[in-house]
């Protein structure tokens, strides 16, 4: 298998479909919210990424096929053990077909849960747990998790992943969960990967995800959030899953203006960036061997380049 990460903003969908069409790839996405339905602006789809065109011709295409995107109802709640099963279902059925894995996204726990082969149990709703945590803040709540974490010796559920009360108070339920029923579990192997970085100076990430942020506005992102709401999603569900479905739904129930939303939400996703960036560089401390490659290059030269180490 390869795997293709990095931040938000640097590129890293288009250069995995690229790659997906040199070598008869199939891409596994590594995305905690594009598993939603309908929730395709928010969460950067961008399914336009994912058909590419023939670099001799120009004119023919070439629709890359992907996994583990559009498999949810918005408002559920997916989870880590979920994704752990629903990605070893894609991956042996695309290495069936004789074709490459190419795991691709960012959001590091999941990526770091399929590589090593993480043993987790289903954990169910703990609701006296949850009535105890309510009215916590969300300081309260991550040194609580802290403190659990301490415990058990867990590297799961970081800051990149916690970032909400609602999301706090179900780690802190896993890791209790853990602590109180050592239960059996599914045991998944470790999966032997490539893994190849999209590394992006600062100052253009920060560029792009405020060029990007913009142009998801102006393309409906407002509207979409608003549908969801009009279906009957409850506010504090979208608000669950985080940045721009917790901003836009702050700014639609009327708690933000419109500036205000985008204000904080511009800083929300460049301290996101920042997050996703401090998880791959702990993966490399915790023995994960990660190529990076500049995301400026151009798509040729990367595809060329992760030719050269994959085989």
């Amino acid at each position: 298998m390869i795997t293709i990460l990095g931040p938000t903003a640097s590129g890293k969908t288009p250069l995995a479909a690229a790659l997906a069409a040199e070598i008869g790839g199939e891409i596994i996405s590594a995305d905690s919210r594009q598993v939603y339905r309908r929730m395709d602006i928010g969460t950067g789809k961008d399914l336009a990424d994912y058909v590419v065109r023939s670099q001799e011709s120009g004119d023919s295409r070439n629709v890359i096929p992907y996994h583990l995107i559009d498999i949810r109802e918005p408002g559920t709640k997916y989870n880590l053990f979920e994704y752990q099963q629903d990605f070893f279902d894609a991956y042996q059925a695309i290495r069936s077909r004789g074709a490459v894995p190419i795991l691709c996204g960012g959001t590091g726990l999941y990526i770091e849960a399929v590589l090593k082969g993480y043993h987790l149990s289903p954990v169910p709703q703990n609701q006296v747990l949850r009535d105890a945590l309510e009215g916590k803040s969300l300081e309260e709540l991550t040194q609580m998790l802290e403190e659990l974490k301490a415990k058990t010796g867990s590297n799961m559920h970081n800051t990149t992943d916690v970032d909400s009360c609602q999301r706090a108070i179900r780690a802190i339920e896993i890791e209790t969960y853990n602590v109180e029923h050592p239960t059996p579990r599914r045991e998944l192997p470790s999966v032997d990967s490539l893994i190849i970085g999209v590394n992006i100076d600062r100052e253009l990430r920060r560029e792009k995800i405020t060029r990007r942020l913009k142009a998801r506005l102006e393309d409906g992102m407002v509207d979409e959030v608003k549908a969801l709401l009009d279906e009957g999603i409850p506010a504090e569900d979208l608000i669950y899953y985080g940045l721009e479905y917790k901003f836009l739904t702050e700014y639609l129930t009327g708690q933000l203006t419109y500036d205000e939303m985008f204000s904080r939400l511009e800083i929300a996703i460049h301290q996101f960036a920042k997050r996703q960036m401090t998880w791959f560089r702990g993966m490399e401390r915790r023995g994960f061997e990660i190529h990076w490659i500049d995301a400026t290059l151009p798509m040729e030269e990367k595809i060329e380049r992760i030719i050269q180490l994959w085989q």
